[in-house]
């Protein structure tokens, strides 16, 4: 008993350290994003981030497993998060980092709600009305009443959906797949993807579309000072690092216990948006805030009995 206990002990902390990790990398691709296009910084991640994950495939199955026969799956499911990243991403130009992690955070919902049609999977109903409470806090949050609109929020939302989406098929291969072959699919993605979106916008001449999340999409790439190649470059570091400490924690820990502790994420991310940034949380988002992790702690132990919880961030980033 007492060697379980301290199995999820450090299961938990390594994931709460994974999270802190991840949540940097929000606060450097704002950093960057009034200068850069996202595609650039899309591609200087991974390029810095293939050779760590090649080590980590070679270390944990072996490169050979790269040659998968369910390529056409990762292949898809990969492309899914490489859009599902790039929404999450254009939208932190327009939004505070708090904002932003909030929405993002309905995913854990939205993967309990969508486990049953996709998987077969049965949901308790404590999840499905802990949802609801959810998405009363996403429209706290985006305030519709208030007049002023920012569709951006929909890019963080969107990117909850696609998100979740790719977590199932996570479900689904990962009977036969490790997470390292999948991480480095999923990184090849945006390898790909990148330079793919550059190609596409400089064939098409559209640049300064007026809007910040337009503009980070289209800017023409420039080249990047020192110190902007190393905050972009630091971005691979961080996603290659927190990949290791999420599937470390869910090696230790039982997956929901230690998924409660993916919205330690709302923490760090209005104090980056604070120090950084000087943003400050208004009173919608801290409410909405709440009632999204409140929700998502609600259902992730309600349902944590009769359904494994998917981890909320542990491979978007």
């Amino acid at each position: 008993m007492q060697i379980t206990q301290n199995r999820t002990l450090s299961g938990i902390l390594c994931l709460c350290l994974g999270i802190a990790v991840f949540s940097l990398q929000d606060a450097l691709i704002k950093a960057v994003a009034g200068t850069y296009p996202v595609s650039q910084a899309l591609l200087i991640r991974a390029v810095v981030s293939l050779p760590i994950l090649l080590v980590l495939v070679h270390r944990d199955v072996g490169l050979r497993a790269l040659v998968s026969t369910n390529w056409r799956f990762l292949v898809a499911r990969s492309a899914i998060l490489f859009v599902s990243y790039c929404a999450y991403y254009l939208a932190i130009p327009a939004l505070p980092i708090a904002d932003v992690a909030a929405l993002f955070f309905m995913a854990p919902l939205i993967i309990l709600t969508m486990a049953g049609p996709y998987l077969g999977e049965r949901v308790p109903w404590q999840s499905l009305a802990a949802g609801s409470v959810g998405l009363v806090g996403v429209i706290v949050m985006v305030n519709p009443s208030a007049g002023i609109f920012e569709w951006a929020a929909l890019l963080a939302l969107g990117s909850a959906w696609l998100y979740s989406f790719s977590q199932l098929m996570a479900r689904k291969i990962g009977v036969s797949e490790s997470a390292t072959t999948m991480a480095f699919y999923q990184n090849a993605a945006y390898l790909v993807g990148a330079v793919a979106v550059t190609a596409l916008l400089s064939a098409a001449d559209f640049h300064h579309a007026g809007h910040p999340s337009l503009d980070f999409l289209t800017r023409p790439w420039v080249w990047p000072s020192l110190r902007d190649f190393l905050m972009m470059g630091a971005c691979g570091v961080i996603a290659a690092a927190g990949m290791v400490l999420l599937g470390q924690a869910y090696r230790l820990a039982p997956a929901n216990k230690a998924a409660t502790f993916e919205y330690t994420g709302l923490l760090w991310a209005p104090l980056w948006g604070f120090l950084f940034f000087a943003e400050v949380p208004d009173s919608g988002t801290l409410l909405g805030a709440l009632l999204i992790v409140g929700a998502g702690i609600f259902a992730l132990n309600a349902g944590g009995r009769r359904l494994q919880a998917v981890p909320a961030k542990a491979s978007v980033d």
